[in-house]
């Protein structure tokens, strides 16, 4: 019996090992040994050379028309949101030479409630899934979250990258959860995968978080939560473009991008754009594959756009 069980663990040994080295192959297709350093210097480079030029109505209509409307607090009721989504009804009404926001985004809760009283056309409903904001959470829970609130209504579902194990190195758990709730939401229901690149601290770690998030199955990959400091950096978004352009030329598969969390000016918006723009290119300047994850961002644009201010939402 002894040497059945040796021969057993043995293998079991082995099969964890092939695992493991799946996600290191998959990571050694691409230069994840970045200086971070160099990263500041080119974002420090773009900036200095490329917004000013993206500083015009036509950039802030189109930022504006990216957004994900977004309510996630704590006192957040049927009541609240019912009045959130009427005010994007009312807006549509209000100002029929704008776009509408990319996407009204709420707690899975609310699924239902944004669904029955939505009446624009083209806007998403977004839900944050997977025991937002932790992902601290059993894997049942979270995928009976995620599948509950599409059967509600949701259609895109935004999780967040499991950090605790991928700072401790478990890439086959992090890869695992992400491709389970991508199940859960189906083809059709795109996942954006919140990366917490606070959390991760350094560029090669959202780089390589990226990487295996896309691998795993993520329709989008996305800077934060909003609920961690620091939230979405220029210096994160330019590696994570980065990690979408290599991932493109290596597979052929287009993922998007979403900046979200500390997004407090327009300036701010319009240097992820360029970043986009710069890294990207102009295949991702649409309002399905670049995202902003912001609402006092809403007010603002419109105020700039109009040339007055304005407190819609």
């Amino acid at each position: 019996m002894g040497i059945i069980k040796d021969v057993i663990l043995h293998d079991e040994e082995t099969q964890r090992e092939l695992k493991t080295n799946k996600y290191e192959q998959t990571l050694a297709k691409y230069n994840t040994s970045i200086d971070d350093n160099a990263v500041r210097d080119a974002v420090h480079k773009i900036i200095a050379e490329k917004v000013s030029a993206n500083d015009t109505v036509d950039v802030k209509k189109f930022l504006f028309g990216s957004i994900e409307l977004t309510t996630l607090k704590t006192t957040d009721s049927d009541t609240s949101v019912l009045a959130f989504t009427e005010r994007l009804n009312d807006f549509d009404n209000q100002y029929p030479d704008m776009p509408h926001v990319a996407t009204v985004c709420v707690y899975p809760c609310f699924a239902s409630t944004v669904a029955e009283s939505l009446e624009v056309d083209g806007v998403e409903i977004a839900c944050v899934s997977g025991s937002f904001p932790s992902s601290q959470a059993r894997i049942e829970v979270k995928i009976a979250e995620t599948s509950l609130a599409v059967a509600d209504g949701a259609t895109e579902i935004d999780i967040v990258m499991p950090v605790g194990k991928f700072l401790s190195g478990d890439y086959e758990g992090v890869c695992d959860d992400i491709a389970e709730l991508k199940a859960a939401c189906g083809e059709n229901v795109p996942m954006k995968v919140i990366l917490e690149t606070g959390a991760l601290k350094t560029a090669t770690n959202i780089k390589k978080a990226a990487l295996l998030s896309m691998y795993a199955g993520a329709d989008y990959i996305k800077t934060s939560t909003g609920k961690l400091q620091p939230a979405a950096t220029p210096e994160a978004a330019y590696v994570m473009c980065q990690a979408i352009k290599e991932y493109y030329d290596e597979t052929g598969i287009q993922i998007g991008f979403k900046p979200a969390g500390g997004i407090n000016s327009v300036m701010d918006a319009i240097i992820y754009y360029t970043i986009v723009k710069e890294v990207l290119g102009e295949k991702w300047l649409t309002n399905k594959w670049f995202r902003l994850g912001t609402s006092r961002l809403a007010n603002m644009l419109l105020s700039e756009i109009k040339g007055e201010q304005i407190k819609f939402f």
